[in-house]
């Protein structure tokens, strides 16, 4: 009802018009979003060029205009410390991760949306609960799991973690599917297409837009996770690219250009995927992934 009033659409010369509120309320909006993307957008362009200069210039200012151009923060990083191994364990970590979450929620969701059976109210209430309840509440029984079962230390107890954590990425699918029509799966059950086939080969490539969008989700999620690896991921060896660059910031007076050129290192990936599948990513948002 507080929609509609904010929002009173006239569709007269296919436009909208909207009432005193609703402008107030768009330009309240639209004001927030340009302050939080100036303030991110300053944010990322001081730590690129913090990361290019010489470190007489970052005494002098951190906002300043580097003098001269320098690599050698990035040369260390790379090259000079652990911080590839970090960054392939951060990988193993985001791909297997992002993978087996988004196909074991899809499967579940298609179960959940199209077939009947005992319990799937609770199943889906369920899914809520685990969308509500903070990773903090429940690090102390995992802890100890994870310990139990040997994999304490060891990236496959993390990886299984996040393969585990389908609850947003369940709901969100199971939204999607509801809007297929069953005609679509009852032709191909005609067919003689079994449901096994139905889904991987008919269902899930129909999901892509929405695939991608949840897959940049989770993907950004298990890039940046640092809490789960600080708890969880003691050894060396098993050390993520969040915890490296933790390592630096604790010796921040001594490693500023490197805490800064590791930010960016770990950054390229993430700007990379969305440029790369923007498309999809705003097809999902706007169809499947929102709809209802």
């Amino acid at each position: 009802m507080r929609v509609k009033k904010l929002q009173e659409s006239d569709t007269r010369g296919g436009k909208e018009v909207l009432s005193r509120q609703g402008k107030i309320f768009r330009w309240t909006v639209s004001i927030l979003l340009i302050i939080y993307t100036s303030i991110a957008i300053f944010v990322t362009v001081v730590t690129l060029m913090d990361s290019v200069k010489t470190r007489g210039d970052l005494l002098k200012s951190f906002i300043a205009i580097p003098s001269s151009i320098t690599f050698e923060a990035y040369k260390k990083v790379l090259f000079e410390n652990d911080f590839i191994r970090y960054f392939g364990n951060s990988l193993i970590l985001t791909v297997g991760g992002t993978a087996g979450c988004i196909i074991l929620s899809a499967m579940m969701a298609y179960g959940i949306a199209r077939y009947e059976f005992k319990g799937k109210n609770l199943l889906s209430s369920y899914l809520l609960l685990g969308m509500m309840v903070p990773v903090q509440v429940t690090i102390l029984p995992v802890f100890l799991m994870l310990k139990k079962m040997g994999l304490l230390n060891k990236l496959a107890g993390v990886l299984f973690l996040y393969i585990a954590g389908i609850s947003m990425s369940c709901i969100v699918f199971q939204k999607f599917f509801k809007t297929l029509p069953r005609e679509l799966e009852e032709s191909a059950r005609m067919d003689g297409c079994h449901d096994v086939k139905l889904f991987f080969w008919i269902i899930f490539p129909i999901a892509k837009p929405v695939i991608v969008t949840m897959a940049l989700i989770k993907a950004i999620g298990c890039w940046n996770d640092f809490y789960m690896p600080m708890i969880l991921l003691g050894n060396k060896n098993t050390t993520t690219l969040t915890l490296g660059i933790y390592r630096y910031v604790g010796q921040f007076t001594r490693y500023m250009s490197e805490t800064m050129a590791a930010v960016i290192i770990t950054l390229i990936p993430i700007v990379v995927l969305y440029f790369a599948f923007s498309t999809q990513i705003m097809e999902g948002m706007t169809s499947g992934a929102v709809k209802g």
